[in-house]
């Protein structure tokens, strides 16, 4: 098993530039194999799907190639694949299906761990059809969200519960598995936010036990658009709104309009690349893919380690990320000091690090951090040790101006 930092590095022409990119958590950065896939699908003749021209299997055959791809990323079954603009725009587009159930007395939970992407179109589906809406909460202290804390607002009127696998400002990954033993104890469906979490660990929808789970390629290597994943016997259950003359087949009666080709065939790309982090490894696509993600890990504790250490040496710098079970992403503050000029300062030298809430309103408010939130801090698969220090050193500078 071998993770070749400097030969994954070269894949990534926006590295040349010399930013230190810690802003993976919004947005990863492109490897070259993913920019030629997108221009190599635009590059061919496309067109609609279908099997009487070039252009026309073209397309029927990123899109079969894509599904698969994102199956052995997610441990789910290709027809259960859905592809969409964003994971928003899925989670939107899914609460209006499954509210068509509900009725007054229902109730849905959020909790205040998520984004906003996570709670707000379920909390307006549910005033929409006159259901209620129960809130979980999460503790400051220790950034986490406990089966208690699930259990507690759960009954027997619980319909839905959303809830995120990975908080993507403060990193906690709350023990979904569990959770989801208590929701379909309840007789609910379990909606998850993959998009922080997939960027970190290898996905097993089955195991995890959700009902629903969404991500985002872009945060993963890949282009701008949404997956989603769940059982193809439960999606033949659903029935959104859409055209008359478009297919009533799963997954396609989910996926309003033309899917963009270049874009799916960037996410192939993309998990492909994720499955050859570890240089070494053999055997399926999701063979490969799990003794990645294991190198992955690894490389990415490594870091975190000489992050953590770092930043115990400086003065007036607040860790806001303390969950056992945590992506290598770190919310900080400053005393005092505006973390928006730590990002100026930061920004400064070359090192990207960005300042906000992120959409996290809710638990940038439960931390009392208000919607200004902090400075965050995420690790990719392209930092190096270097890019640590380069940030440390970026810190130092900062709290003593």
């Amino acid at each position: 098993m071998r993770y070749d930092i400097t030969g994954i590095r070269a894949q990534f022409p926006a590295l040349t530039a010399g930013t230190a990119h810690f802003d993976g958590p919004g947005g990863t950065q492109t490897p070259r194999p993913v920019i030629r896939a997108i221009t190599d699908a635009l590059a061919q003749p496309l067109s609609n799907r279908g099997h009487g021209t070039t252009g026309e299997r073209n397309a029927e055959t990123i899109v079969t190639k894509s599904r698969r791809a994102m199956a052995d990323l997610l441990g789910a079954d290709p027809s259960g694949i859905v592809f969409g603009r964003s994971a928003t725009q899925l989670t939107y587009d899914f609460s209006r299906s499954l509210a068509k159930g509900w009725a007054p007395g229902d109730e849905v939970v959020v909790t205040r761990l998520d984004h906003d992407s996570n709670i707000r179109p379920w909390v307006q589906a549910a005033e929409r059809a006159g259901a209620t809406v129960r809130w979980a909460d999460f503790d400051p202290a220790t950034g986490e969200l406990t089966l208690e804390d699930i259990r507690a607002v759960l009954s027997e009127r619980t319909r839905l519960v959303a809830v995120t696998a990975a908080s993507n400002l403060i990193g906690t990954r709350p023990p979904i598995s569990g959770i989801s033993r208590l929701v379909h104890e309840a007789g609910g469906l379990l909606y998850v936010d993959g998009v922080h979490y997939a960027a970190h660990s290898l996905v097993d929808v089955e195991r995890l036990g959700a009902d629903f789970f969404v991500c985002s390629p872009y945060k993963f290597l890949g282009p701008h658009h949404g997956v989603l994943a769940a059982r193809p016997e439960l999606l033949e259950t659903l029935h959104p709104d859409k055209l008359l003359a478009s297919t009533d087949t799963v997954p396609e009666r989910f996926e309003l309009g033309t899917l963009p080709y270049e874009l799916l065939a960037g996410t192939r790309a993309a998990v492909d690349f994720l499955a050859r982090l570890d240089a070494d490894a053999t055997g399926t696509r999701r063979a490969r893919l799990t003794s990645a993600f294991g190198q992955l890990g690894k490389h990415e504790e490594t870091l975190r380690t000489q992050l953590d250490k770092g930043l115990s040496q400086l003065e007036q710098v607040t860790v806001r990320s303390r969950a056992a079970d945590r992506t290598p992403t770190l919310l900080l503050t400053f005393g005092d000091r505006s973390t928006a000029d730590a990002y100026r300062c930061l920004a400064e030298r070359g090192v990207s690090a960005p300042s906000g809430s992120f959409y996290a309103l809710e638990a940038s408010r439960r931390l009392g951090l208000g919607d200004t939130g902090g400075l965050r801090v995420g690790l990719a698969p392209y930092n190096d040790s270097t890019d640590v220090d380069r940030l440390l050193e970026g810190l130092a500078d900062f709290l003593r101006s």
